[in-house]
């Protein structure tokens, strides 16, 4: 059985339903899966005015030597003008022990992501995830064709071939859909599928 973290960072709980989906999934194809949360940042004023989610009932991991208990870790953050968010990098900026041991080479990493708009930057968001992964050694799983939600143009979704993403509106009133969700339950259960077969 492949044991896999769905790491992530939420501000108004959009990555944070996209996590859920995400872990669904990959339980789905038998893996045992952690969810956790990156630390907050952002000062508390900040927090507070901007009306961040901030009830959740995932821990935070604030410990970088966890990541390599896993088999696989599959990362989310919202877009911050086009790359991962200062929460997400600063977690990772403390795993560099980690990088010099080697310590996740081979396994199994992924993305997924939220914006604002519809062409606001998922891609190159997914982009500095994976950038980081790859870095770190590991074997990237995108949200691949075998989702048959990537097709069709009838209505708004976030589906890419990196990775899964929805699109919350300017104003963060749009949730994610059964498209976004269902992608990201699919790509949950690719990553637990290759984890799993790497891992025997």
């Amino acid at each position: 059985m492949a044991k896999v973290l769905v790491l992530y960072y939420s501000s108004y709980g959009h990555i944070e339903q996209m996590a859920e989906a995400v872990a669904e999934g990959a339980r789905g194809a038998g893996a045992e899966v952690d969810i956790r949360r990156v630390r907050e940042t952002a000062p508390d004023e900040v927090v507070k005015s901007a009306g961040f989610k901030t009830d959740t009932a995932h821990p935070v991991l604030s410990d970088p030597n966890e990541l390599a208990n896993y088999d696989a870790i599959i990362v989310g953050s919202p877009t911050r003008f086009g790359r991962m968010s200062s929460q997400m990098a600063a977690f990772w900026d403390t795993a560099g022990g980690l990088w010099y041991k080697g310590a996740l080479n081979g396994k199994v990493g992924a993305a997924f992501t939220s914006t604002a708009t519809q062409h606001g930057g998922q891609e190159t968001t997914l982009f500095s995830i994976i950038t980081n992964l790859l870095h770190f050694g590991m074997v990237v799983v995108g949200l691949d064709y075998g989702y048959e939600g990537h097709t069709g143009v009838k209505e708004v979704h976030g589906t890419t071939p990196y990775g899964a993403s929805t699109i919350a509106d300017g104003d963060g009133s749009r949730q994610p859909s059964s498209v976004d969700l269902d992608g990201a339950r699919y790509q949950g259960r690719r990553v637990a599928e290759v984890a799993t077969k790497l891992v025997g």
